[in-house]
């Protein structure tokens, strides 16, 4: 049975946004500017880092909002790659989205929630809330609906209120860093060099999410209109609040103390509030990463539910229960997730999303040109915004990043490569099975 035959399209303009600010806001701004100081140390390329992959985040936006206003259903890039590209394409974004598009932000937010919550009770294990956390968000979405939204618009709320709150009291401080955020002498070369190319590797992760809402398409209320307004303004609001965000680390706290660190929330707090008070910054940081579990954890299982419906091997995925939820989507998601927890390090996992991201949005906003070209008629309620340069712009880009991360990380790169290839012999596979079977 399919959410469209459910006739489920019960989460409205706020929620969809909601969804897309949770799951944009967790992980990645608050533990990816240690890794970024690494190699680079003044104030104006790092800022400038931010400002970028929120640009490049929203062209994206309006790219993914055109074609999903073309094709307003459930899946993501499975449903629109497959229409615009062929079948095959389709389900490798699938694949990518099913396995890793999900599972390693959600689990990414929960080692992250972990680690902030051991700083407050050293005495607990990281791994343990983790996995405990992760196994809680599967079990709540998969009963229901209308606690999951409930849950993801608070949680959304005293997320965005929390940093709002940390942003106005790092401006407060008696003592600021003596750091200029202006351009200093070397921060050109540092801008063109290999370094921050790859240093937008980890911000663009910390952008992930900015296409939430097409993810869940088949399910929002008037998709036409809905799911561009959630896009372009969540997008733009998070790009705000992450500048500023990075402009508070910066101004608060020394580089040195933050320079190859995860928590630099909890750095940033005990500068800014003292010991007690980073204690409990650092609780409020791990309470919002429970906004990003849940939206991620909620999206996740729509995406094979998808791919279920459409190929017969993969039934099994598209089953849903009573309320129209697909539980074993849940199943899969949560087993994979944990599979993670307990194998892989924060730093493999994020590297590894990353650059697969970054190559399926790629493909998927080329294909606003490709349609454009060969289906000028096609009703597209929402046309993008600067077309065709904001996608040229977008891929240039991102082309950009990714030949300085195979340069420099080319262990990661390849296996971000072997998830795409795998995904294609399992498509082929199961299509001869199929085959062999009629």
């Amino acid at each position: 049975m399919s959410l469209k035959k459910n006739n489920s399209r019960h989460i409205g303009v706020w929620t969809a946004s909601a969804f897309v600010i949770s799951s944009m806001i967790g992980t990645g701004v608050f533990t990816s500017l240690g890794y970024q100081l690494v190699d680079i140390n003044t104030a104006f390329p790092i800022l400038l880092l931010w400002l970028i992959g929120g640009i490049i985040s929203l062209f994206g936006a309006f790219s993914y909002s055109e074609l999903a206003s073309a094709f307003p259903r459930s899946g993501g890039e499975y449903s629109i790659l497959s229409k615009v590209y062929h079948p095959a394409v389709g389900f490798i974004g699938g694949f990518v989205s099913s396995t890793i598009g999900f599972s390693a932000p959600a689990v990414l937010a929960a080692i992250a929630l972990g680690k902030y919550t051991v700083a407050i009770f050293p005495q607990l294990n990281p791994t343990i809330i983790a996995s405990v956390i992760i196994l809680l968000f599967n079990l709540i979405h998969s009963q229901t609906l209308k606690y999951g939204r409930l849950i993801q618009d608070w949680t959304t709320i005293g997320k965005i209120v929390l940093i709002v709150f940390f942003i106005i009291s790092g401006l407060l401080i008696d003592s600021p860093q003596n750091i200029s955020f202006l351009p200093i002498s070397n921060d050109g070369s540092l801008i063109m060099s290999s370094s921050f190319a790859v240093s937008l590797v980890w911000v663009s992760y910390a952008y992930t999410g900015w296409n939430s809402t097409v993810y869940i398409a088949g399910e929002v209320k008037n998709p036409q209109k809905n799911i561009h307004y959630s896009l372009l303004f969540s997008t733009a609001f998070v790009t705000v609040l992450y500048i500023l965000l990075n402009f508070i680390f910066l101004f608060s706290t020394p580089i040195s103390e933050m320079r190859g660190m995860i928590e630099v929330g909890f750095i940033a707090g005990v500068n800014i509030f003292g010991d007690q008070g980073g204690r409990i910054v650092s609780g409020g940081i791990a309470l919002l990463l429970l906004s990003t579990i849940s939206s991620y954890v909620f999206i996740g299982p729509r995406i094979t539910q998808v791919i279920g419906e459409d190929f017969k091997y993969l039934r099994f995925f598209s089953k849903v229960n009573n309320s129209g939820i697909p539980i074993n989507g849940f199943i899969f998601q949560l087993s994979i997730s944990l599979i993670f927890i307990l194998t892989s390090t924060f730093e493999q996992v994020l590297l590894y999303a990353g650059i697969t991201f970054i190559i399926i949005n790629t493909i998927t906003v080329i294909g606003v040109i490709v349609l454009r070209f060969y289906q000028p008629t096609l009703n597209r309620p929402y046309k993008s915004w600067g077309y065709p340069w904001t996608q040229i712009i977008f891929t240039i880009s991102n082309l950009w990043i990714l030949y300085f991360t195979f340069k420099n990380q080319p262990f990661e790169s390849l296996i971000g490569i072997g998830i795409i290839l795998i995904s294609l012999i399992f498509y082929f596979s199961g299509h001869r099975i199929t085959n062999k079977g009629q």
